[in-house]
């Protein structure tokens, strides 16, 4: 896993400044790319890659004669593999990330092919994924054609995505291209041959992004004047007509970060009828969707990943998952476009990489269940993979453990609220951070419990904003300051 992660960090070191600069002003253009032939990623135990390359970085290529997991390639067994990638801004921003690989066969033989290969490619002009492709594929004894965006059942063990691609082109300031693409990737969603659920296995991605900047457009010359018309001696010259006032800007939409546009605002859809559990709780997201138990695997920028993923279109409606309060709507660098909902119950729950949010959307609203209150996406640091909400539960019992402490893996929630039944948030006390209140205690119930204390006596009362900046929480891993409390 040392090695998966160490690409990764290296993966997002060469892309940051092109992922930084969407939607921004850049004075000379950007060009990055990558891509690594096969990465193998088991949740709690070390998994494997190879044929890595970055550019720009220190290599750009990455080559093997093979590659197996685990050392008797029981699991993973392929043929030659190799990766180049190239990044050039002297003459234009343009990149191409290349991997192909040979003889490929996972768990046994269940599922083969003869080749795979991802192209990525970006320019001023563009980008795409032309010439990506997976020869012979056999799932289960079954021949299949591989195509864009195909998702393939796998028993009740999992799916195999192919030719999984995500192209975006963006022009303002700047002309932003990026293009992904993963030939096969195979993710568990129970355990399989060994592989705990959660587990992917992904071959032949590559990647490829620019920012080009745009011309400013030359300043109009200022007409010439007019020469002084003959007037009749006796006719007076007319009076000068004052200039009229200029009109006022337009506000910008509010921009959460250097280099960030602000989020788009899209209109819900209407006649959307999603079924409620009986405590009145819903999926989180509209239509069709997919998700598995990736509770703890590792994750580069995080260090651990402490939500569900669902997998689902991009614009596909998300939702308010119970009645409750929205807080904290806007943009961290981690989750991009993200939102917080506190129930009636007091407990909380995150959303993230969103690709718009609705009119909904803004702090303090009160939603009910069922709302729609933003769109799927892979904003903040999931630019360039397959769209999904990244979905986390804090329970309000837990919540005075903070922000890392108080999280609780959400897929047996999200798998009751999938089939209309309900989980008892309450049950996460059981962790054994407290004990549990008897019910036939007389006792008050706790309504705070005290963590830290601040001294304000510098704050003034008469100063707006000075006491709240007194009594600020640290602020989060997520980048969320004061997000979680027991208020």
């Amino acid at each position: 896993m040392k090695v998966r992660l160490a690409a990764l960090l290296v993966l997002s070191i060469g892309l940051a400044a092109v992922g930084a600069s969407v939607g921004s002003t850049a004075k000379k253009p950007v060009a990055s790319a990558s891509a690594y032939a096969i990465s193998v990623v088991v949740p709690g135990q070390s998994g494997a890659s190879a044929g890595t390359a970055v550019a720009p970085g220190d290599a750009d290529t990455g080559l093997a004669d093979a590659f197996v997991y685990p050392a008797d390639g029981s699991l993973v067994r392929t043929g030659a593999l190799s990766s180049s990638v190239s990044a050039r801004t002297d003459a234009g921003a343009a990149a191409h990330g290349v991997t192909d690989i040979l003889g490929v066969s996972l768990f046994g033989g269940e599922i083969s092919f003869d080749s795979a290969a991802g192209r990525a490619k970006a320019s001023d002009l563009g980008a795409d994924a032309a010439g990506s492709s997976v020869t012979n594929l056999v799932i289960l004894g079954q021949p299949v054609t591989a195509t864009p965006n195909q998702r393939f059942p796998l028993g009740d063990w999992g799916s195999l995505v192919t030719l999984e691609e995500s192209i975006e082109t963006t022009a303002g300031a700047s002309r932003n291209a990026r293009a992904a693409v993963t030939a096969v990737r195979v993710q568990l969603t129970a355990e399989h041959a060994g592989l705990p659920a959660g587990s992917e296995i992904s071959v032949g991605h590559a990647e490829a992004a620019t920012t080009t900047p745009r011309e400013k457009p030359a300043p109009a010359a200022a007409p010439k004047p007019e020469p002084p018309s003959a007037r009749p001696e006796g006719v007076p010259t007319p009076a000068k007509q004052p200039k009229p006032k200029p009109m006022p800007k337009p506000k910008e939409p509010k921009t959460a970060a250097p280099g960030v546009e602000g989020p788009k605002i899209i209109p819900a859809p209407v006649n959307l009828s999603a079924p409620l559990s009986p405590g009145g709780y819903v999926f989180p997201v509209y239509g069709d969707a997919g998700f598995g138990d990736t509770w703890g695997a590792p994750r580069a920028s995080t260090g651990r990943h402490q939500g569900t993923d669902i997998f689902a279109p991009l614009g596909a409606p998300v939702l308010a998952i119970a009645d409750g309060t929205l807080f904290s709507v806007g943009w961290n660098t981690i989750g991009g476009w993200r939102l917080w909902l506190r129930d009636r119950a007091g407990n909380q729950f995150y959303y993230a990489h969103l690709s718009a949010f609705s009119p909904l959307a803004v702090d303090g609203a009160e939603v009910r269940a069922g709302q729609v209150i933003g769109f799927n996406g892979n904003s903040g640091d999931a630019q360039g993979t397959p769209y999904h909400v990244h979905f986390e539960v804090h329970p309000v019992a837990l919540l005075p453990l903070g922000y890392n402490g108080g999280a609780v893996n959400p897929y047996p929630y999200l798998g009751a609220w999938r089939r209309l039944e309900d989980v008892d948030l309450s049950a996460a006390v059981s962790r054994g951070w407290a004990p549990p209140v008897p019910p036939t205690a007389t006792a008050p119930r706790p309504g705070a419990f005290l963590l830290g204390m601040t001294d304000i006596s510098s704050a003034s009362g008469l100063e707006p904003g000075a006491l709240e900046r007194a009594l600020a929480a640290p602020v989060s891993a997520e980048g969320d300051g004061a997000l979680l409390g027991s208020g």
